[in-house]
């Protein structure tokens, strides 16, 4: 798993390079590392990006609670906004506030197809490219 996420992280550095980001992955995410660090950080000058990068097969899927606060103290200090960035088996890239996020009964997260769906975005709508009017009800 640690392979595919890997080649994940850079995949998304390369899609971000190519939509006018400078990015890069963060060697020590989701190590030993005492500091709160995202998998992927990009900016282009005007914004400042920090996403923490996750794949799978299909939905639903729970976050720990701990990996979006590490996500939250780290864009509080750098001043970059947060994001889940998601890659589900042979679908497009979509990339979730952490505002956006559901939160269960526990300190967990969970990311349902309402969230990837109805909040998510597509690259170019995080790239600023374009952009998409959505209703939904909360």
């Amino acid at each position: 798993m640690k392979k595919k996420g890997a080649r994940l992280e850079r995949e998304l550095v390369n899609i971000l390079w190519r939509s006018g980001f400078a990015a890069i992955r963060a060697p020590s995410s989701g190590s030993a590392s005492k500091n709160p660090l995202p998998d992927v950080i990009a900016g282009n000058g005007k914004r400042y990006l920090a996403i923490e990068v996750k794949s799978r097969k299909k939905l639903p899927f729970y976050i720990p609670g701990n990996e979006i606060k590490s996500l939250r103290d780290f864009c509080g200090i750098f001043g970059a906004e947060p994001y889940v960035g998601l890659r589900i088996d042979y679908q497009d890239w979509r990339f979730i506030r952490v505002d956006d996020l559901k939160k269960t009964e526990g300190e967990n997260y969970r990311i349902d197809e309402d969230v990837v769906f109805g909040r998510g975005m597509d690259i170019h709508e995080l790239t600023g490219v374009s952009r998409q009017v959505k209703l939904f009800k909360d």
